[in-house]
């Protein structure tokens, strides 16, 4: 029974018992303000959206045993009997411009000479990254695993049987009656993706329930040993990192909230389509390769993502002075009326742009008009840690909170970029500040020696 229908029920045998005198003092009219609003409150709270928190997050942290200077990748390539001296010289004019520092780790697999991973080592380097996560993620916020109730995990190139998400289930011996969702094949911006899912599945779940979001990205598998320049790339800018994320339809002991999900998918443009794409090259190799139209694909995915974001978080000033630009580029055809960039600066307080690399970076930069404070976490978190794919936002938010600048009621935008060709982007305000990540989080060794000059 519902709280409208109890209430009525008790008005009605209320009346009954008062006999007609009291009913004559109290016409049924004058009960329509206490009804009408008891209605409409239930039928509201029963249909609203259910509201999504973060309660709290971990990032992994290599140990220096898998630490690979760059030094170290260009002596493997000069050992190597595949690579050509041209694409040797390719690796170190990329390496020279990457914006990595020698402290970022690649897998145990990745340190041979020829590289090699076999199914169980790349089986131990999801073991080692996502058990890592999620036992620190358990260990900060001390739940109970049987209040988990949903578990989404994504990770792009490898794609075991059983899944990723079955071997956290195995692991840890979560509940039988677990929603269990496992995402491959969806690049760097699938964080954003697992975490819109989860908070859809959320929503239609009992209050008070609990997803497990766990992202990453297994290199070993990945390595490509060929010739192809375009291929190459992933070797050089990718390194090892993982996530693991706790939210909860509860606002207990939250720390953000997820106000906003934009997924922009622009797989039906067949350049869009093949500008991320894994295949072999001329010699039968298998690897991912970056198109050269990367950077302008990447580019129309965001404007078309901003587009919608825009007018669910810009002040109305903003929009104002978007549409009167708008207009009057149509009236004149373009003629002497520059595009207007709306300041999402007045809406956003910090942004953890995905770490592709710094022409990525500098990119969206140009395009959001934003300053070098804006990016300095997703700059610090490319030459610390490399790129950790669809992780490294989580990782920026780590770098934002260990500098101490995250306030209650400041926004933040994440921004990833992902094959298909996609842009996600995520919203999330902060509701208590927390002063412990400058101490436990990925940082933790680092920290004092940021923010440093790097490549732009």
């Amino acid at each position: 029974m519902t709280l409208a229908a109890a209430c009525l029920l008790k008005v009605a045998q209320w009346l009954a018992v008062a006999g007609e005198p009291l009913r004559a003092l109290w016409p049924i009219h004058l009960l329509m303000p206490i009804v009408l609003p008891t209605v409409a409150a239930t039928v509201y709270l029963a249909y609203r959206p259910r509201a999504t928190y973060l309660v709290d997050y971990a990032c992994f942290r290599p140990s220096p045993n898998y630490r690979f200077p760059r030094a170290a990748l260009l002596e493997h390539a000069h050992m190597s009997t595949f690579l050509a001296d041209s694409t040797i010289n390719f690796i170190a004019r990329v390496l020279e411009h990457s914006g990595l520092s020698d402290e970022t780790c690649v897998p145990p697999a990745l340190s041979y000479i020829e590289p090699y991973c076999s199914l169980d080592e790349a089986r131990a380097e999801v073991e080692l990254v996502v058990f890592s996560v999620v036992d620190d993620l358990l260990a900060k916020t001390r739940i109970d695993l049987d209040t988990i109730d949903i578990l989404v995990t994504n990770c792009s190139v490898f794609s075991p049987v059983p899944s990723i998400a079955d071997m956290i289930v195995s692991r840890y011996k979560l509940r039988g009656d677990l929603r269990v969702i496992n995402l491959s094949g969806m690049g760097c911006s699938a964080t954003v993706t697992a975490v819109g899912l989860a908070r859809n599945i959320l929503e239609v779940m009992p209050f008070g329930s609990q997803a497990l979001v766990v992202s990453t990205e297994t290199i070993g598998p990945n390595h490509y040993a060929g010739n192809n320049r375009s291929m190459q790339l992933v070797n050089i800018l990718f390194r090892m990192g993982g996530a693991a994320v706790l939210l909860s339809s509860s606002r207990s002991k939250a720390r953000f909230r997820l106000t906003h999900v934009v997924r922009t998918i622009t797989a039906s443009d067949d350049n869009a389509y093949r500008c991320v794409y894994q295949e072999e090259d001329d010699e039968g190799i298998k690897g991912a390769n970056l198109s050269k139209n990367l950077m302008a694909i990447a580019g129309d995915a965001l404007k078309a993502n901003i587009t919608a974001m825009g007018p669910l978080v810009l002040p109305t000033s903003e929009l104002i002075k978007f549409l009167l630009v708008s207009l009057a580029r149509k009236v004149f055809l373009g003629r002497r009326i520059r595009p207007y960039i709306p300041n999402f600066r007045t809406a956003f307080k910090h942004f953890c742009i995905h770490v592709g690399g710094p022409a990525v970076i500098s990119s969206v930069q140009r395009g959001l008009n934003l300053s070098d404070e804006h990016v300095e976490p997703s700059r610090m978190t490319l030459h610390q840690f490399g790129n950790q794919s669809s992780a490294s936002v989580w990782y920026e938010l780590g770098y934002i909170e260990a500098k101490g600048r995250m306030l209650k009621g400041n926004r933040v935008w994440m921004i990833g970029f992902g094959a298909g060709y996609e842009c996600n982007s995520a919203v999330w305000v902060c509701i208590r500040t927390c002063t412990s990540h400058g101490d436990h989080g990925p940082w933790a060794s680092c920290i004092h020696r940021y923010p440093l000059d790097v490549q732009k």
